[in-house]
């Protein structure tokens, strides 16, 4: 490992979480005396590696400052964006001036509150001298339909080559920097960070995690978080 190196990370957060049906954004819910978005970022600034956290929000984030980690001398605020990708994008673009291009950036779902330590150190050491960097994943288990819009299935795809892929997802600063500019000017779909390095010619490395670093997305995940927490014991 490269010990000149330093690693960043970004967490967007700047969406509204329109499928919890929730007053709250996602990110805010409770869980275990704290928020999602506390959970993931405490993840992150725990890790000795990590030295500033940047996490995009939206302007009109009225609760945001409620938190205590919002004081952090270690976080840094920016300003988010109507989509992941430009949120992401303006995380990398507050990092200017102090990371370098060689510097790894981790970028992390604010609603995945169940990051656990281990899946991070495999993460950074497994991608320490990889020319590209990689994500966290799991190898699909389930069977696969492709469906019409009503439902009706077409066909069953076949799963050995499928994975799900997670977050944190780890990157050169530089070339991540490079390639959602690039997306973004061509308007391209970037679903993750991973499909615009893909997009700009790179192949990213899949890390095998844990399956239960799930992302809150439905009000039924709440509870499956919940239970998560207490199996590793977490706050």
């Amino acid at each position: 490992m490269n010990q000149h190196v330093r690693y960043w990370s970004v967490v967007p957060a700047a969406g509204v979480g329109r499928r919890m049906e929730s007053e709250l954004p996602k990110q805010y819910l409770p869980l275990h005396g704290r928020s999602l978005i506390e959970h993931a970022l405490l993840r992150l600034l725990e890790h000795p590696l990590i030295e500033r956290v940047v996490v995009a929000l939206a302007d009109s984030d009225p609760w945001w400052e409620t938190l205590e980690v919002a004081a952090s001398s270690s976080v840094i605020r920016t300003p988010g964006g109507a989509e992941r990708a430009e949120s992401v994008l303006n995380g990398l673009r507050a990092l200017a001036g102090l990371a370098a291009p060689e510097d790894w950036v981790l970028v992390h779902d604010a609603a995945r509150p169940c990051l656990q330590r281990e899946d991070l150190d495999r993460l950074i050491s497994t991608l320490a001298d990889h020319p590209v960097g990689g994500l966290l994943g799991v190898p699909l288990h389930d069977t696969v339909k492709r469906a019409e819009r009503t439902g009706t299935v077409i066909e069953t795809l076949p799963r050995e080559q499928l994975w799900r892929a997670f977050t944190p997802q780890m990157f050169r600063y530089g070339q991540l920097l490079q390639a959602l500019q690039e997306g973004w000017r061509k308007r391209r779909v970037i679903t993750d960070e991973a499909s615009a390095m893909e997009q700009a010619g790179h192949r990213p490395l899949l890390v095998e995690g844990r399956s239960d670093n799930i992302k809150v997305t439905r009000r039924e995940d709440l509870a499956l978080a919940a239970f998560y927490l207490d199996q590793i014991g977490g706050p």
